[in-house]
């Protein structure tokens, strides 16, 4: 069973904006506030490893910051090359003012 765990305060994530955090030692993750809503997904782009969260948010899109590969925060899909796979997507809990990622099975 998934265990959540908080990553950051909803007022460290303003509507419109990315924020890069290290879950632990082998997990980082990239968050993405849009429209009020927090999504989370894996924070290194599947290309080359260039960290989303450090990257530009434009609707629903995120657009790495190393070679420009565009992701769907809200599924982790590609949505623009260079990269060929999609990065993992966490399901996102908040409680008050705690965001809480799902980890683990």
């Amino acid at each position: 069973m998934a265990e959540f765990k908080t990553v950051a305060k909803v007022s460290d994530v303003e509507p419109g904006s990315l924020k890069h955090v290290e879950l632990d030692m082998e997990t980082e993750i990239c968050l993405a506030n849009v429209d009020g809503t927090i999504y989370a997904i894996n924070g290194q782009c599947s290309h080359e490893g260039g960290p989303l969260g450090e990257g530009d948010l434009d609707g629903t899109t995120v657009t790495c910051p190393w070679h420009s590969g565009e992701f769907n925060v809200t599924t982790g899909e590609v949505e623009g090359p260079p990269p060929d796979g999609p990065v993992t997507k966490y399901e996102v809990r908040i409680e008050g003012d705690d965001i809480q990622v799902a980890v683990g099975d």
